[in-house]
């Protein structure tokens, strides 16, 4: 009786050991490993046809003539996803304080032939539309004066832009 005992002790000790070398060796499967100074980037998805067609640089017409000090107010547009774009409104900085600053996301609302590609998104308290037709881009808002916030001395992100063939100088 005494040696099936020590036997069985051995079978559960043997048993035991391989369990645990097991559920080790299974968890090690489960940790990413972590390189320092490696930044993580979560994969990419893939933007709409129509948030690559507007992607691109915008600006107002006082751009062309900013070598002769003229004010300009400028559009960078950005993928932000599938049916998103990030925006960013910059306005001359090199001569005098910039008159417009403006930063968000905006959605997909629909495209058609009549209209192009527009997105929108909540802005104080309003909707602003981002409307981008043969190579014109078109800001504007259910409240005009919602888009006047961001912008100093009267001005307002309503307007038109053009798309520019290279990056957007914001100097």
């Amino acid at each position: 009786m005494i040696a099936s005992l020590t036997r069985f002790s051995r079978v559960l000790a043997a048993g035991t050991t391989v369990a645990i070398t097991m559920l080790s060796l299974s968890a090690c499967n489960n940790v990413t490993p972590v390189m320092p100074n490696t930044p993580i980037t979560q994969p990419e998805q893939a933007a709409a046809p129509m948030v690559q067609v507007v992607v691109g640089d915008y600006a107002d017409a006082g751009y062309e003539n900013r070598s002769q000090g003229y004010d300009w107010v400028g559009v960078m547009v950005r993928s932000a996803g599938n049916e998103q774009i990030d925006i960013k409104v910059r306005a001359r900085s090199d001569i005098k304080k910039p008159t417009c600053q403006f930063d968000g996301t905006a959605s997909l609302m629909g495209q058609d032939k009549a209209h192009g590609v527009i997105f929108q998104t909540k802005v104080n308290d309003s909707t602003a539309f981002f409307q981008f037709k043969d190579d014109i881009l078109t800001i504007d808002s259910q409240d005009k004066y919602a888009l006047n916030y961001f912008c100093s001395g009267g001005a307002s992100l309503v307007g038109d832009y053009q798309k520019l063939s290279s990056d957007l100088e914001l100097t």
